[in-house]
């Protein structure tokens, strides 16, 4: 180990200097952005993640909204819940809340949101995609009409055998936006019939189009859908067939050629918002009961900027304190440990932007209190390697059995800790205690983190300063803490 020591001191040195390259708040460049592949790619970027209590955002109440004779249960509720965090995690929502209140409500908390109107329309909107067969006529953007899934009477399933795919461009477009009411009035006239359902969406996603540069829908049918639509098109070329959103039509294009691979898009007059917030609720699916809003409420951001800005105050005050013990107290091992623990917090920065951690009040004070327990791993090593001094071993041997007989005690309490953890965040995940899961987020990492710096990054440095320095550094008393 002591061979690969100065390799290992040249690992711990880059990975600092990249952790104060992510970590700084600088404007950092797209392309490595870009490369953070594990996150959502319409909300990728370097910015420190903030929650609600600490960048404000938008509290909805949402209430079940039944039709007349619709009887409302725990498990519709239930189902509901899990919809609406589908809809939120797709608009790219960092730490949202979202929790089931009595057993009609359900409450949503959206830090940093810049477009509220859109949010909400996306959340209570019941989300019902339909294919329906117009046949010559043609439905106008934002006709409400009445189709054949009310009664579902849906087009069977029929074979089709393999044919090479085609493309189809639609030759209608959107006039609308993209928001629509579950509330519409049930309109008089014909019933269309339902071809495909949201059921049958495999996934949809927003792109642009090459030709207008537009935000288009990209979606792509399940393998059954796709045989479903395959059979359709092929046999009503020359027909229309409408896109519909809670009985609402979208858009109404001509069948140029069959659409046989299950794929297609929606072009439309709308704003890359309306795109995804569309592309969204068709993605994750109709809501089992309509929902209306109770109440909204816009959280300001002055309380957490000014709860930011004391945190931080106290932080670098607790931890510039804690410094200056570990230095007066143990000296050189001191410094080096102060050292390591400024690459610990830089460590941790660096990880919550990178993959990310959204940041609140409870995360801060799980980071702060982490911070603790690496200062502690530092003085069970420093108190033990004094102890070896004094027994009369060499100062090499001491702090290498320093650490080897120290890492017992460092490795028990950090693994109850990092059960407590566990525990702590499979509660606020099944009782909607956000906060509690973001205090067992940057607490658990911070105490795997307090590990690596205080048995690697410490015991790295104080073998190559005391390797260059030898026994000399023994007779400096006043630099060692015996």
């Amino acid at each position: 180990m002591r061979d690969r020591n100065p390799i290992i001191l040249v690992v711990i040195a880059l990975l600092g200097l990249f952790s104060l390259y992510v970590a700084l708040p600088i404007e950092h460049p797209a392309f490595l952005s870009n490369l953070l592949f594990w996150q959502p790619a319409e909300t990728r970027s370097l910015e420190l993640r903030q929650g609600l209590d600490l960048q404000g955002g938008l509290q909805v109440l949402l209430e079940a909204d039944p039709a007349a004779g619709q009887t409302i249960d725990a498990a519709a509720m239930g189902a509901a819940k899990r919809i609406i965090e589908n809809r939120v995690n797709g608009l790219g929502v960092s730490e949202p809340l979202v929790q089931l209140q009595g057993d009609r409500r359900i409450i949503v908390e959206l830090p940093g949101l810049t477009n509220p109107e859109q949010a909400i329309a996306t959340l209570k909107g019941t989300g019902l995609l339909e294919f329906i067969h117009a046949g010559t006529e043609v439905l106008e953007p934002g006709t409400v009409v009445r189709t054949t899934y009310d009664s579902g009477t849906i087009t069977p399933t029929l074979p089709v055998s393999p044919t090479p795919s085609l493309t189809v461009t639609p030759t209608a477009t959107i006039t609308g936006t993209a928001e629509t009411t579950p509330t519409v009035p049930t309109p008089e006239g014909p019933v269309y019939e339902t071809i495909l359902t949201g059921r049958d969406l495999r996934s949809a996603n927003v792109s642009t189009s090459s030709t207008t540069n537009q935000p288009v829908i990209v979606f792509q049918l399940t393998s059954e859908g796709a045989t479903k639509f395959a059979e359709y098109t092929r046999s009503h070329v020359g027909q229309i067939l409408a896109i519909t959103m809670d009985k609402v039509v979208l858009s109404a294009p001509s069948i140029r050629e069959p659409i046989l691979d299950g794929n297609g898009e929606i072009e439309g007059r709308f704003t890359l918002a309306e795109a995804r917030s569309l592309a969204v609720q068709m993605q994750y699916g109709a809501l089992p009961v309509a929902l209306r809003v109770i109440d909204t409420s816009s959280i300001g951001a002055t309380l957490g900027q000014d709860s930011v800005q004391r945190s931080v105050v106290a932080g670098l005050v607790g931890l510039g304190i804690v410094l200056f013990f570990m230095v007066v107290y143990y000296r050189l091992p001191g410094a080096l440990a102060a050292l390591a623990l400024i690459l610990y917090a830089l460590f941790n920065l660096a990880i919550y932007k990178l993959f990310p951690v959204t940041l609140t009040l409870p995360g801060i004070a799980g980071f702060l209190l982490s911070t603790g327990t690496a200062v502690d791993a530092n003085v069970l090593i420093f108190e033990r390697i004094k102890e070896e001094l004094r027994a009369g071993k060499s100062l090499g041997n001491a702090i290498e059995t320093g650490f080897d007989r120290a890492w017992t005690s460092i490795r028990d309490s950090n693994l109850s800790t990092i059960i407590t953890c566990v525990i702590l965040y499979w509660f606020g995940s099944n009782f909607g205690a956000s906060i509690v899961k973001g205090f067992a987020i940057t607490l658990f990492l911070g105490v795997l983190l307090s590990m690596f710096t205080a048995i690697t990054v410490t015991r790295t440095f104080m073998r190559s300063v005391f390797r260059v320095a030898g026994e000399r550094l023994r007779q400096t008393r006043w630099l060692l803490p015996i």
